[in-house]
């Protein structure tokens, strides 16, 4: 059970009971807290386990210690880069690049596939093209980033904003042409003009492939913030992986593989709840296990 799907199912429960008093209104609260917390809970037993299978591996001599640290000297290892204020600097850094080529890549590729989507010569002329440009490895746009735009902030945000463009276009030009036609006839039998079409019938229908396509093109826009921060940069996560191999500190290079994990993680869930308002509307199976 996810948490979106628990609180889901927590909010049914405060509307069914709809307590008037304050404390029924507590009661309620706690156990919808006590709902997502046990969730949570669940979700880390796995790392946890992982966790502690590969401490015992260390210690009892079945792993290599030196090549494959284990958690309590990376635990040390994200203690200390804290301490120094190192680890705040990297990752608000990496951070700021993702954010920004997120949210050039997503607007690009909201307005592209809405185009490519709605209108059937925007598709002959530019999907074509756009599924090309797909193809090519993103370690390959770095030179020319760097020739075009320099080694400086201009040329990693670029590189990001493309990763995240193409699962949104992908996905915003899929949601439309795979909307049920009946929908349609139904807006045009109850006579709705252009906009009312639009904001009633597609925006609705649209939305829910949407959102999953911002969510590919953020975990995308990690991937991509990697190699952008391998074109000579002097901060972010990426520049700790770099630093860690040349130095040869396997610590330091798990220490930033688990911050990557954990922020993906939480940045990912900051998307779920910002956008959990605009699905409310719909009435799934998921909400209901």
């Amino acid at each position: 059970m996810t948490v979106q799907a628990s609180t889901a199912r927590a909010v049914a429960d405060m509307e069914s009971v709809a307590p008037q008093d304050a404390d029924g209104r507590a009661r309620v609260a706690r156990a919808l807290a006590g709902r997502i917390g046990g969730v949570w809970l669940v979700g880390v037993i796995l790392p946890v386990l992982l966790a502690a299978g590969w401490e015992l591996a260390v210690a009892g001599g079945f792993a290599n210690g030196r090549l494959m640290p284990p958690p309590s000297q990376i635990w040390g290892e994200l203690v200390r880069l804290a301490a120094t204020g190192e680890l705040w600097t990297h990752l608000l850094t990496t951070l700021w690049r993702v954010l920004a080529g997120f949210a050039i890549g997503a607007i690009a590729g909201t307005l592209a596939g809405l185009l490519t989507g709605a209108s059937g010569l925007a598709r002959q002329a530019l999907d074509p093209t756009i599924q090309a440009l797909r193809a090519i490895p993103s370690i390959a746009w770095v030179p020319l980033f760097i020739l075009w735009l320099g080694i400086f902030e201009a040329s990693k945000v670029a590189l990001i904003a493309v990763g995240v463009f193409f699962p949104v276009y992908l996905g915003v030009m899929g949601a439309i042409g795979s909307i049920d036609r009946k929908l349609v006839e139904v807006g045009r039998v109850f006579r709705l003009g252009r906009l009312q079409m639009a904001t009633r019938v597609l925006l609705p229908a649209v939305l829910p492939e949407w959102v999953i396509s911002l969510r590919s093109g953020l975990g995308l826009g990690f991937m991509f913030v990697v190699a952008a921060e391998f074109m000579g940069a002097s901060e972010g996560l990426g520049y700790l992986l770099v630093d860690g191999q040349q130095l040869g500190k396997p610590a330091q290079i798990l220490a930033a593989i688990i911050t990557f994990a954990i922020l993906g993680k939480l940045c990912d869930q900051a998307l779920v709840l910002a956008t959990r308002p605009l699905l409310a509307w719909r009435d799934t199976v998921r909400a209901r296990l």
